[in-house]
This record gives structure tokens, sequence and C-alpha cells, in this order.
């Protein structure tokens, strides 16, 4: 059996996550030794492993509690998993898609900032929700 700390590296989840991941009900709470410590074997430390992956690829919390019931479960049907990595795809591809319009936007303002030490700034003025015209128009280098 090993300890929070062991099961920490064993897995690649933080002690503290784990005791999260305890705490929401994602996992079932670990054993506990006489004294009151937690204890983690291979099977928790796999399980530990699956919400690892999961999260590394994007999965909202719910969405992992969903994946363990079906792994768990042996007669599920895999069109159900599939179902639910199509939507973790529809979802990436939607903040893809969100984390591009912001970099567009943010290059804009970059390249209205004249940089220099006046101390008109478009990134500031953008921000703070005004806009100055005359420092939208972009310049020539």
């Amino acid at each position: 059996m090993m300890n929070i700390g062991e099961a920490a590296r064993a897995s690649g989840v933080s002690a503290k996550m784990i005791r999260y991941y305890e705490e929401t009900g994602l996992i079932p709470p670990a054993g506990r030794t006489g004294s009151g410590y937690r204890t983690y074997g291979p099977k928790e430390v796999q399980v530990l492993r699956f919400v690892r992956r999961a999260r590394d690829l994007g999965f909202p919390m719910e969405k992992v509690g969903d994946l363990l019931a079906l792994w768990r479960d042996r007669e599920r049907a895999s069109a159900d998993v599939k179902r639910l990595a199509e939507g973790q795809i529809e979802a990436l591809e939607t903040r893809i898609r969100e984390m591009m319009e912001m970099k567009a936007a943010l290059e804009h303002l970059v390249h209205a900032c004249a940089g220099d030490a006046r101390p008109d700034c478009p990134i500031l003025d953008d921000l703070g929700g005004r806009v100055a015209a005359n420092h939208c128009s972009t310049t020539k280098n």
C-alpha cells in the first residue's frame, strides 16, 4: 500500500488534486490506516492515471466521471464512449476557434500600438472599453 505522496508520484496526480477528486466524489474515498492516513493500492493508482489522462485530453470533471463509469461498466457500448469523445473534440474545436479569435484581436491591438514613450495605448484603451479612433489605424513600419 502507498501513502498519498507515493500515489501522487506513481499516478502523476498531485496529492492536492487526489484529495479534491475524493472530496468531489469523482473517485471513491481512499482506505485509511488506523491513524487516519490515506492508503492507495495499484487499483486506485490506475484510476488516478485514468483521471489524469482524461483531464490531459481536456475532459471536464463531469465527463471524466461519465468516462470512469463507462470504464467500470463491462457491459457498456463503445458507442457511448465514442459519443463522449466526439463531444470533447467539438468542445476543443470551439475552444481553439475562440483562442484563435483572441489571438487575432490581440495581434491587431499590438500592431496598432506604437510601443514608444507616449502614454496613449490602444491595448489599454481596448481593455478599458474605450475605442480611440486615432489609435485604430495601422501604420506601416
